[in-house]
């Protein structure tokens, strides 16, 4: 949910009650968006089987697919307690992916895990009654608002530049940031300090942050792949002169910079273009061939503003952390948390 209760999304926590119920558990909503430490879930619930119950804290998440499955888990496990995702249909594969990782849920169309003292319910191949719906997103949430977002997201001070100034930072239209900042504001994440105009402030970093990457791995990532290619090692990656050619290390190599954790099963390039001469040092090949099985993606570079200085070729972090979770990869994911603990939170706690 956002942060302010959204009517279809509560409607979806209705009818994942109503499963609950039909299940034969007792199902009560016990608080809407309580604050759970540093963030917010979207409510707790009490489900209960005669004497033996359990409290949880909800996320309401639609569309659950493989690609956003790692900010799935990393959200749920920040909510500090045992959590319930909610969520509009989990196909027979995604419940039994959620059931192997002991993520109980609860969909609409009536599949459910959950397993606490006293009750194991396991249920799936339930169809939805009616087609799916995509979720309805602000036009912040669209690609080239996500473009602003992340700018935002690795400077939350820059809320207060002009727009003319942000919109060179993030690449996009000037009239783009005349849009996203009022979206923004009608969401509840940005407003003005006692009403002052030229003293915005954004609220809600750490639960904006998670839709920002759930919305880019749909919305915005797909768009960037300038290309895959083949190669016939990864071996020696950290030497290869991308600084050269303007380009930086996203996804698990840009992860292994700052972890020193992952060891890349492929390579993420972000440049302008695709850095030829780079290309034709490291044998790039369209498609695989004996000797080239080794992956390389470039990726467009789609912001103007350096990241981490202690990191110059990496992408931001903020970055590194959304592509490692969009790998689905339990190492990946298993990075992407480091990556949020030593990085990431670290820069909203200084907004």
């Amino acid at each position: 949910m956002n942060t302010q209760t959204q009517p279809a999304d509560r409607h979806l926590l209705d009818a994942a009650l109503d499963v609950a119920r039909a299940l034969g558990l007792t199902a009560e909503l016990v608080q809407e968006e309580p604050a759970l430490g540093r963030t917010r879930a979207d409510a707790l619930v009490r489900l209960a089987y005669g004497a033996h119950e359990a409290l949880y804290a909800v996320e309401v998440k639609r569309a659950v697919r493989p690609a956003t499955l790692g900010t799935v888990l990393h959200q749920l496990e920040r909510l500090g307690q045992q959590a319930l995702l909610v969520t509009d249909y989990v196909t027979p594969p995604m419940a039994e992916t959620l059931k192997a990782r002991r993520v109980p849920f609860l969909d609409a169309a009536g599949n459910a895990y959950l397993e606490h003292p006293g009750v194991l319910i396991w249920v799936k191949g339930q169809r939805p009654a009616a087609p799916l719906v995509p979720p309805a997103l602000g036009r912040a949430f669209q690609p080239t608002g996500l473009q602003v977002l992340f700018a935002l997201l690795c400077n939350p001070e820059r809320i207060n530049r002009p727009y003319r100034e942000l919109a060179a930072l993030a690449g996009v239209a000037h009239g783009t940031v005349g849009w996203v900042i009022p979206d923004l504001q009608r969401q509840g994440f940005v407003a003005d300090l006692k009403g002052k105009r030229g003293t915005r402030r954004i609220f809600q970093l750490d639960r904006l942050l998670a839709q920002w990457v759930d919305a880019y791995t749909r919305q915005l990532r797909p768009r960037l792949l300038l290309g895959r290619y083949y190669v016939p090692t990864l071996e020696g990656w950290r030497d290869w002169p991308l600084a050269q050619h303007g380009a930086l290390w996203g996804g698990e190599p840009a992860g292994a910079l700052l972890t020193d954790y992952l060891r890349p099963g492929e390579l993420t390039i972000y440049a302008d273009k695709l850095p030829g001469p780079l290309a034709a040092q490291q044998k790039f090949l369209k498609t695989p061939e004996p000797g080239h099985t080794s992956v390389v993606e470039v990726r467009r570079k789609f912001w103007n503003f350096p990241g981490d200085a202690a990191h110059p070729h990496a992408t931001p972090p903020i970055l590194v952390y959304a592509d490692l979770l969009a790998t689905g990869d339990g190492r990946c994911i298993e990075t992407a948390k480091m990556v949020y603990d030593e990085h990431v939170a670290r820069l909203l706690d200084t907004a």
